[in-house]
């Protein structure tokens, strides 16, 4: 495998992770998450990627293979309640 071939695989392994963040963020200043002033946009976006990236190598470290429906679901669960506690969620 050429190193054009490990950059592409590299992208696609991480390219969930980054969908999910940028929708997260976006999704929680547009329905007005009251605490998102505390920290801006793209830290909010660099916080919640590594933690989808965090899960997507667990999974793949757990089972072996990537693009496994549980580990895209546990993606889900992890980035969501990431982005809920920097919204400080529980509070409003």
């Amino acid at each position: 495998m050429g190193p054009l071939d490990i950059f592409n695989h590299t992208l696609n392994f991480m390219a969930p992770a980054a969908a999910v963040a940028l929708l997260l963020v976006l999704c929680g200043r547009l329905f007005g998450a009251t605490g998102a002033a505390k920290l801006t946009g793209w830290r909010q976006f660099a916080v919640v990627f590594v933690v989808g990236l965090v899960v997507l190598a667990g999974g793949l470290a757990l089972w072996g293979r990537d693009g496994k429906m549980l580990t895209y679901a546990a993606l889900v669960v992890a980035t969501a309640t990431c982005q809920w506690v920097l919204v400080r969620g529980w509070k409003g």
